[in-house]
């Protein structure tokens, strides 16, 4: 959002960074449907939901403003951490610890899988999109290290 109202101040490109980095809130919007469709929360752990959104996107906006380079290697780590969950959720449908269920409708729409896809599935493209995720903050962040702004350097392209 900051980038996008900047480019359209400045009267500049951005090298590809707002279409990437919208391309990035979507795809985790779609991971955040996926996981309401599979879990089903009820009206309290929406609410939770509901808060915390508020309160990173305000607390995340402040953030992004005072360093964009520590907001993009703290998104960053952030997916990382999520690589790493996401990881040991797939080993724990394969150890069956967690039921492998088909997939819902939504997932196999987005990520175009198999009409018989499962779980499994879902979490091994949400992983890789967290993957993708993480790499693209990390790059973004060292394009500020090197005291350029992210419009210097092409954006990474496309989920899917």
């Amino acid at each position: 959002m900051l980038l996008h109202l900047k480019s359209l101040r400045k009267f500049q490109h951005s090298g590809g960074w707002i279409k990437a980095l919208l391309e990035e809130a979507e795809n985790e919007r779609m991971h955040l449907m996926t996981m309401v469709e599979l879990v089903q929360p009820k009206w309290h752990e929406r609410l939770l939901i509901f808060t915390a959104q508020g309160v990173f996107f305000n607390a995340f906006f402040v953030f992004y403003l005072l360093s964009p380079k520590a907001a993009h290697r703290f998104v960053g780590y952030l997916e990382e951490e999520a690589v790493i969950s996401y990881t040991q959720h797939l080993e724990a449908i394969e150890s069956g610890k967690v039921e492998n269920v088909p997939a819902p409708a939504i997932a196999i729409d987005y990520w175009r899988l198999p009409k018989d896809a499962t779980l499994k599935d879902v979490v091994t493209v949400i992983r890789a999109d967290e993957a993708h995720h993480r790499d693209v903050n990390h790059f973004a962040s060292d394009i500020h290290q090197q005291g350029k702004e992210l419009r210097e350097a092409p954006a990474p392209i496309g989920y899917h």
